[in-house]
């Protein structure tokens, strides 16, 4: 089985229709996948989703690119949301997985970057209060980012998703306990850097990821990215690994799941 770690399934054009494009992943083999929010805005959403489907998992968090959305009041909504989620024995219970996607993005125009600093410092400590992993994101801002993790280092682990950076940069994520996610840019022949690094990290430390529907794979550019199309990504990783496709599989669904606590 395989699982998709970063999915937003809350987007178009999965929320018109999940059952179907969950039949789909389940073809391809993929049997969990994970939501990472992006802000209040879908929070409930993310909720609702993972309430309907078994397969479904969630993270609760403030995402960088959003930042100008975040209002006075939306790390006091966080803590509250995740506090309900942490002691839900209902229907929901277990499904809340993580803290994110949470992170900095330098790369946006006129960015309060003192703002996002201070939001990402509060969800460490906040992953760290509910002993819940972190789901990272992070554009032109690998220092500060670093910075930020050794002095809140997340104790119960995290994941870099869609990692484009070199090979020193994962080693200190992987020092720090953060798990290195692979996406679509590996299945582009020219993403030499991406490629040379992920093909040397130990399998071990790594956790698989479409994205979706952002990040599309080589083949389908234009096209909303779908959590079927993790199929793509291992073949890709298989491409410029020592391991088989199938060790390959089994490592990488085993890391996600004992980095989020669900089962297999």
């Amino acid at each position: 089985m395989l699982i998709d770690s970063h999915c937003h399934f809350d987007f178009e054009p999965f929320d018109s229709d999940p059952k179907h494009y969950l039949a789909l992943a389940h073809s391809a083999g993929v049997g969990k996948i994970i939501i990472p929010s992006v802000g209040q805005r879908n929070w409930q959403r993310v909720q609702s989703l993972c309430s309907q489907f078994d397969e479904l998992f969630y993270a609760l968090g403030l995402h960088p690119f959003f930042s100008e959305e975040h209002g006075s009041g939306a790390l006091e909504g966080l803590k509250q949301q995740l506090a309900k989620a942490v002691a839900d024995t209902g229907q929901n219970a277990s499904k809340c997985v993580a803290v994110g996607e949470c992170g900095l993005d330098f790369a946006i125009v006129g960015a309060d970057r003192e703002q996002q600093i201070e939001l990402l410092r509060a969800q460490l400590e906040l992953a760290n209060q509910y002993a819940l992993p972190v789901i990272l994101h992070c554009r032109k801002a690998f220092p500060e980012l670093l910075r930020l993790l050794k002095q809140h280092p997340p104790s119960a682990g995290g994941v870099y998703h869609g990692f484009s950076g070199s090979l020193p940069q994962a080693q200190q994520l992987i020092e720090l306990g953060i798990k290195i996610g692979v996406g679509g840019t590996i299945t582009y022949q020219r993403a030499n850097k991406t490629r040379n690094t992920i093909a040397a990290l130990p399998l071990a430390t790594l956790m698989l990821e479409t994205d979706a529907p952002d990040m599309p794979v080589a083949g389908f550019q234009g096209q909303p990215n779908r959590p079927d199309r993790l199929c793509n990504i291992i073949e890709a990783l298989a491409d410029i690994r020592p391991e088989s496709q199938s060790e390959i599989e089994l490592a990488t669904s085993l890391t996600t799941a004992e980095l989020f606590r669900i089962s297999m």
